[in-house]
């Protein structure tokens, strides 16, 4: 009798307590489960903010590799570069890219035009600072002759429309991902991009005065700040783990410790490979090589950064770094003015970066590799070349010869990076006096 009364309370107890049990485990998957969605959108909003300070760092580079007369004019294009940028990039860029349907897998579309979804603000904010960073490639190619009025023109064309469609074809389903391209945080997307549309826009411009000589051999026009243009790349180094370990997507569950250093060891094998490159034709160990070196390293490995062995990563890294120089050397030779070298770190090692992914890992085919290369520089360098065209046809790219000689500073804004110069010019004036001698 005991027995059975033991069991029937047993059963009993199975019976009231399972269910209990089962909703409490069910309860704890679930909040498991929100966790895991937490720490994961943490994640993405702090690599986005590291991406997003990245435009400090081109803003200090830029400045620093140019005259000191466009130092203010620099800062006002990386400014509007993220601000136009980022409301077309809300308004209709992301629906482009990301937009939840495709057009034959060439460009998206859907509700994302006029974003407003809370439950993929984390995503559009990790996107929209990507698609600042390919605009800003282009200011520091124009520096120095560029009107403003035309730079705030085409800028919303590179965030809004050419980036937007690369992005889709990549990494919004479109037809380079269905036939296997592959670009983990953007070489090509990003920074090849960047860079075709940079070569784009200093070919239309043309070269500043005075850089090519009567015999049309290249002078150097040194930058005003080595110490702004050193902060600049390793501020640009700092936001890059956020780039590539940031575009895992997620932190729980993935590796974001390898892309890591891939990333550092690429950006230190760039640095040594440009520094004794330039040594070599130069007899020099140039600081400005060596330090757009850190920055071609690093475009270099960010395609395969989550692909390479640690080992592989420095080969991309070196081979980044000389290929970098040389491409700096031949463009000049072509008569082409590139003030800071983006052109050869942004569009020649990003070209490198996809071709490298092929060689060193098995997550990507060499031919399928050049066929999305060269559909991204047609596609950029077409729809470029007619941005910048009808802007020049129309308003113009460039500012008269004596607004540059002055400076965009003062022809373009009013005023000057470094006012002190003004003043000792015009006490200089006053005395009749010689500003540098005094």
């Amino acid at each position: 009798m005991r027995r059975r009364m033991a069991t029937g309370a047993a059963l009993t107890a199975i019976m009231v307590v399972g269910p209990l049990a089962n909703g409490a485990l069910a309860q704890e998957t679930a909040s498991i489960a929100d966790i895991v969605d937490s720490l994961n959108a943490v994640w993405l909003f702090l690599a986005a903010a590291l991406v997003m300070f990245m435009q400090a760092g081109f803003a200090l580079v830029e400045a620093g590799f140019t005259r000191a007369k466009n130092a203010a004019n620099i800062i006002m294009k990386n400014l509007m570069d993220f601000s136009v940028g980022g409301i077309s990039y809300w308004a209709f860029g992301f629906a482009l890219a990301y937009g939840g349907s495709s057009l034959g897998g060439f460009i998206g579309y859907g509700d994302g035009f006029f974003f407003n979804d809370p439950t993929r603000a984390s995503e559009w904010f990790f996107q929209v600072v990507f698609a600042a960073t390919a605009a800003t490639i282009i200011s520091g190619a124009v520096a120095g002759r560029v009107k403003f009025s035309a730079y705030l023109i085409y800028t919303p064309f590179i965030t809004g429309l050419i980036y937007p469609i690369v992005t889709h074809w990549v990494w919004g389903g479109g037809w380079l991902a269905s036939i296997g391209f592959f670009d983990f945080a953007g070489s090509g997307v990003v920074h090849m991009l960047g860079g075709t549309a940079a070569l784009i826009g200093a070919v239309i411009v043309g070269p500043r005065l005075g850089k090519f000589g009567p015999d049309g051999k290249p002078r150097a026009i040194p930058g005003h700040s080595v110490t702004l243009g050193a902060l600049g790349v390793f501020i640009l180094w700092f936001g890059w783990y956020g780039f590539n370990a940031g575009s895992t997507l997620a932190a729980v569950g993935q590796d974001i410790a390898s892309p890591a250093v891939t990333t550092t060891l690429a950006a230190c094998a760039g640095a040594l490979g440009a520094m004794f490159t330039a040594w070599i034709i130069t007899g020099k160990p140039d600081v400005g090589f060596s330090l757009n070196g850190v920055l071609a390293g690093l475009v270099g490995i960010t395609a395969g950064t989550a692909s390479v062995s640690f080992g592989s990563s420095i080969v991309i890294g070196l081979i980044a770094g000389v290929i970098m120089v040389l491409s700096v050397f031949g463009i000049e030779r072509l008569g082409i003015d590139d003030p800071v070298g983006a052109i050869s770190v942004h569009g020649v090692a990003g070209l490198w970066g996809l071709i490298a992914v092929a060689l060193f890992s098995s997550d990507a085919s060499l031919p399928i590799q050049l066929v999305g290369a060269a559909a991204i520089i047609a596609w950029t360098a077409g729809t470029s070349f007619i941005v910048f065209k009808v802007i020049d046809l129309t308003i113009g790219m460039r500012v008269s010869p004596d607004e540059e000689l002055v400076g965009l500073d003062r022809s373009e804004h009013g005023g000057d990076a470094y006012p002190e110069f003004v003043f000792q010019e015009q006490v200089a004036d006053a005395h009749d006096l010689d500003p540098v001698g005094s």
